[in-house]
């Protein structure tokens, strides 16, 4: 009888109010869940892989149109890390301010144009004389669109990954760690992938691989567009303000102007009201980050971009300059990947069950031993070959704890950083990142031979253990302590026949220890 009520009760609720026969409650809630996330997985993954490939593809572009020499495809990568690194603080500002619909459209847009006219520019220089100021012209154009491109990269990515993701999470019930670990499997997949199809697109032509980057992002501008205009509808909170207002009623679309027209627009000071509250205002964002709780945390993450200890070109580049061949670097590559994969499955479990600050202790201290190891036999190993395999068997064996480490911090940035600055932290966070990767380059420009790329070595070593210092520093300011040292050094053995209980001082450090680990 309960239920028949309930039934009638039901259906009299409907027939009064005729617009809830429009929502989607016949749906199953797990059905619908799934819809979303798939939706959010696809908009990443195009986002993902058409800068992966771009990214690659355009280097190698770059190495057909001027051959024998580095200088242009250098010059492009140098430009583009410079970008992120001076603009992103801006952006993460921009981000915060901006409708959230509305941003990650934009960025959606000028991912796709910049590509585009970079293909047709990359066309015109393979077609073209290689000398002359249209040369120098073009490509510098091209420049400017790769540096365009990759600022909307970044500004998409903090708006998904830092900001959406907390927000779907939330309302939908999910687990954070578990959908933080499938967008950085979405990230590795496509950044091993994506450039091994371009290039074996471009070993059959550079002008069609050309040609396929600049399809695929046409096409995938509407699948992208669409998808994430969807998960937005399906996730109330995400239409609303950070400053708690609601905002579901974003426009289709937005011009420039608009951006410049919002409550909370640019407003930083013109240089003519005072230089020194010019630098004030555009220092602010820097100094929100550095009073953070999770500083230390995202700055021992960013740390680890000053290294040319990765799969990247500085050590390919040294691997191959020791006798190695491109088959068994990818075959190297390709263990990482895995290794790689294989961090994201382990990060959540180890989370779950031990915190996220104690996880990401472990991965860090995994990938300095690792490291350590690994350059202790580069420098005492006399062979060059021998020596080699021992860094590359190192470099494999702390991929498993850098991007362990990576998804921990992630985390905790989430946890820590406030709603309506997550963008502007985030942004920051990726700006020092950049800032580290061109310091990077800046170690192999100096120690530019291969037998002086043992001082890079060295440097890398060093932010690595610079990183894991700045994280145990975080440990100790949000634990209080690195180890347990009353279970772990203060052990008592007591005297035959008696028991010894603990003394109030090791009480306290317990229940302290018990109420401060996550």
């Amino acid at each position: 009888m309960d239920a028949l009520a309930a039934f009638t009760a039901g259906q009299a609720e409907l027939d009064h109010d005729p617009d809830l026969s429009t929502r989607p409650s016949l749906e199953p809630p797990a059905k619908a869940t799934q819809s979303v996330l798939w939706k959010l997985y696809l908009s990443h993954t195009l986002s993902t892989w058409n800068a992966r490939t771009f990214e690659f593809g355009a280097v190698i572009f770059l190495a057909t149109i001027f051959p024998g020499t580095l200088f242009f495809a250098s010059c492009y990568a140098l430009f583009r890390s410079a970008a992120a690194a001076l603009l992103s603080s801006w952006l993460g500002g921009l981000v915060d301010r901006t409708h959230r619909l509305r941003i990650v459209r934009q960025s959606i847009i000028w991912q796709r144009i910049p590509v585009a006219m970079s293909c047709l520019l990359l066309l015109a220089l393979l077609g073209g004389a290689k000398d002359g100021f249209a040369t120098y012209f073009l490509f510098a154009v091209s420049v400017g669109l790769a540096c365009l491109e990759k600022l909307a990269f970044i500004t998409n990515t903090v708006c998904i990954e830092r900001d959406w993701i907390i927000v779907v999470s939330d309302d939908l019930g999910l687990d954070r760690q578990e959908l933080n670990s499938v967008m950085r499997r979405i990230d590795l997949v496509c950044k091993l992938v994506a450039p091994l199809c371009i290039s074996l697109v471009d070993a059959y032509s550079t002008k069609v691989a050309i040609w396929v980057v600049f399809g695929q992002n046409a096409m995938s501008v509407v699948f992208e567009y669409f998808a994430i205009a969807q998960v937005f509808s399906a996730v109330p909170k995400l239409g609303h303000g950070k400053d708690g207002r609601d905002a579901t009623s974003a426009p289709e679309s937005i011009s420039l102007t608009e951006l410049h027209d919002e409550p909370d627009g640019l407003d930083l000071p013109t240089p003519s009201h005072g230089y020194a509250a010019y630098i004030l205002k555009c220092l602010q964002p820097w100094k929100d980050y550095a009073t953070n709780p999770a500083f230390l945390a995202s700055f021992a993450l960013s740390l680890l971009y000053l290294t040319v200890l990765s799969f990247a070109a500085q050590m390919t580049t040294y691997l191959l300059s020791i006798g190695l061949n491109s088959v068994h670097v990818s075959l190297m590559r390709l263990v990482a990947v895995i290794l790689e994969l294989s961090a994201t499955c382990a990060a959540p479990l180890l989370m779950k069950r031990i915190g996220a600050v104690r996880a990401g202790l472990w991965f860090v201290n995994e990938q300095l031993l690792s490291i350590g190891l690994a350059v202790a036999l580069f420098s005492l190993v006399n062979s060059p070959k021998i020596a080699g395999g021992a860094l590359v068997i190192g470099v494999i064996l702390s991929r498993l704890g850098l991007w362990g480490f990576d998804l921990c911090v992630q985390y905790l940035v989430q946890e820590d950083a406030p709603e309506a600055s997550r963008g502007t932290f985030s942004a920051i966070e990726v700006a020092l990142q950049n800032l580290f990767e061109l310091m990077s380059f800046a170690t192999t420009m100096v120690f530019y031979r291969p037998e002086d790329f043992k001082y890079a070595v060295y440097i890398s070593v060093g932010a690595v253990t610079i990183s894991a210092a700045c994280f145990a520093g975080f440990v100790r300011q949000r634990r209080g302590h690195l180890l347990h040292t009353s279970k772990c050094l203060k052990k008592r053995q007591p005297k035959a026949g008696y028991q010894v209980l603990p003394t109030v001082e090791e009480e306290l450090e317990n229940l302290s220890g018990e109420a401060n680990d996550p």
